[in-house]
């Protein structure tokens, strides 16, 4: 097991961190910069920055950004591996055997399907995804950490009483860490902390609505960003675009933080 790795599993044991979610080498390496613990990937963020909507990219598009961050910072990146680019447990498993090859410390495996009709896959075929990943990454002999995530809440199925079904299930079939996106109330977080205990719980921070002292103080092990920074960038990016196409001004650009601080971050 990797140091990268075993640096990941020490964290879950007791408190609370933050792992934002960079899209790119620039962002990563300014989040160490500031001294965050540990890294995951924003699918979202990703495929924004190679021209893609969320969940339109490619397994091989997928295992070459992993490579990429995991190789550019020294801290453990947390894959976001979306459904695991297979609806069958088989399929899972090869593409999990894979990305525990890139040199990430974690790994998430959604339950959502896409379809509007069916958001969620069917309970027992959920379950045994988480397995067959948890299997291959036992074979794999990595130690890379399995997030179960079960994403009602941001899928179109905000069940709470499902969502702890279907987290408790998969913390069973070896979920190292349980994760639900898109929870904003208080109560439901902590009853989701308290049904998958001991395990750990990522929440994640998307918009403003806690704080990590507020979250740590219920349980909560660990929080995320998702796609929201790189949203934050876009907004910035997106909102001066426009003064200068609808305007033919430039005010925003004059707000802008410095090159030479930018650079100053990237010294070798």
């Amino acid at each position: 097991m990797s140091t990268a790795i075993d640096r990941f599993r020490h964290l879950h044991e007791s408190g609370c961190f933050v792992l934002p979610n960079p899209w790119d080498i620039g962002s990563a390496r300014f989040l160490v910069h500031l001294g965050f613990p540990a890294l995951a990937t924003t699918s979202a963020g990703f495929a924004w920055s190679i021209g893609r909507s969320d969940n339109h990219i490619t397994l091989e598009e997928a295992l070459a950004h992993l490579r990429v961050m995991a190789s550019a910072v020294d801290v453990p990146i947390n894959a976001d591996f979306e459904g695991g680019f297979a609806v069958e447990p088989e399929g899972v498993a090869a593409n999990v055997a894979a990305a525990a090859a890139t040199g990430i410390a974690g790994l998430s495996i959604e339950d959502s399907t896409g379809d509007k009709d069916n958001p969620l896959f069917d309970f027992d075929l959920a379950v045994r995804r988480i397995k067959a990943a948890r299997e291959a990454l036992d074979r794999s002999g990595t130690g890379v950490l399995l997030v179960g995530r079960s994403e009602g809440f941001i899928a179109g199925r905000p069940d709470l009483g499902e969502t702890i079904r279907r987290l408790v299930a998969y913390s069973a079939a070896g979920a190292d860490c349980l994760y639900a996106p898109g929870l904003r109330s208080m109560d439901d977080i902590k009853a989701v902390v308290d049904a998958v205990a001991p395990k750990p719980v990522n929440v994640n921070t998307g918009s403003e609505f806690t704080t990590l002292a507020d979250l740590a103080a219920i349980g909560v092990r660990r929080i995320s960003t998702g796609g929201a920074l790189a949203r934050t960038a876009w907004t910035g990016f997106i909102a001066a675009a426009k003064e200068i196409a609808d305007h033919g001004t430039f005010s925003a650009l004059g707000r802008t933080v410095p090159g030479a601080e930018i650079n100053a971050f990237f010294k070798p």
